[in-house]
């Protein structure tokens, strides 16, 4: 006769076979490198978290937990193009929940989702392409400091930051931005399709709006966190699994070593900038 632990246990194992699993990405930070030291989200680092993912056993869903202000555009491209194709080939449904901020590249990731769920104080949108920096070149003066640049083409030191600004590069740049900017309209265009409310001049303009803003926009489908929007949706059973770029011990070490030679003046520019980026947002 069979004792009561024998038939427990494969009971209990059958029992969680049953219980529905969501798959969460975690996607937070600047995304792209930031510095010599430093890496932001990248297809690089989050392609065995994504792959991971959408291979689990009894998956019902992949959950995207977005936290960023933008970053790169190829990276954010990159990213929701793997996102998108795992989705169709694994035939799973795919959601977004934008935490503090969702913006720029951070909305383009969101994008990959087929629904988009924000907290009503989410910052959301800003659907526009930016290029920001400083100009040096007074400074080098005042300092007593000469810059000397060596190149091969004319115009391979275009937008230096230690130069005066030339018109015909700003021009140059703004045609670039322009491209890209029409990408990532069509892109949110083709992923919300009818969603999408108001006129293009508005939603397209690099404004940015609170969650239940984007709500009436278009730009999300409703106000609500990760668990419980998917509990609400899959029971309260389901079992939420986290995946994400794991950052090797070598790099953590890199960060707390003091840049050496010119790598500081890079870093100081990259800390500032995603400083920037942050606080744009109130953050």
């Amino acid at each position: 006769m069979a004792s009561k632990r024998g038939i427990g246990f494969p009971a209990v194992l059958r029992f969680r076979s049953r219980r529905p699993v969501v798959s969460v990405i975690r996607m937070s930070g600047i995304i792209g490198r930031l510095g010599p030291a430093r890496a932001g989200i990248s297809m690089a680092g989050l392609a065995p978290a994504i792959e991971r993912a959408f291979a689990q056993r009894s998956t019902k869903a992949v959950a995207l937990a977005i936290n960023s202000p933008g970053g790169s555009p190829v990276q954010s491209s990159l990213i929701q193009t793997r996102v998108r194709a795992l989705a169709e080939e694994k035939d799973l449904p795919v959601y977004a929940f934008i935490e503090d901020v969702g913006a720029s590249g951070g909305y383009w990731l969101a994008c990959a989702a087929d629904e988009i769920y924000a907290d009503g104080n989410s910052i959301v949108g800003s659907i526009g392409v930016v290029s920001a920096g400083f100009g040096l070149n007074e400074a080098l003066k005042r300092i007593g400091v000469e810059r000397r640049m060596y190149t091969a083409g004319e115009r391979k030191g275009m937008l230096d930051p230690f130069q005066a600004e030339n018109s015909r590069d700003v021009q140059h740049l703004k045609g670039i931005q322009e491209e890209m900017h029409e990408n990532f309209k069509q892109m949110v265009r083709e992923r919300r399709g009818d969603k999408l409310v108001g006129p293009e001049r508005e939603l397209f303009s690099g404004a940015f709006w609170t969650g239940r803003q984007a709500v009436e926009y278009g730009l999300v489908d409703g106000i609500g966190d990760l668990r419980g929007t998917l509990r609400d949706r899959f029971g309260d059973q389901t079992r939420f699994r986290l995946f994400g770029e794991r950052k090797p011990f070598w790099r953590r070490r890199l960060r707390m070593a003091a840049p050496a030679g010119d790598d500081w003046v890079a870093e100081a520019i990259a800390t500032v900038e995603e400083r920037m980026l942050w606080a744009r947002f109130g953050l």
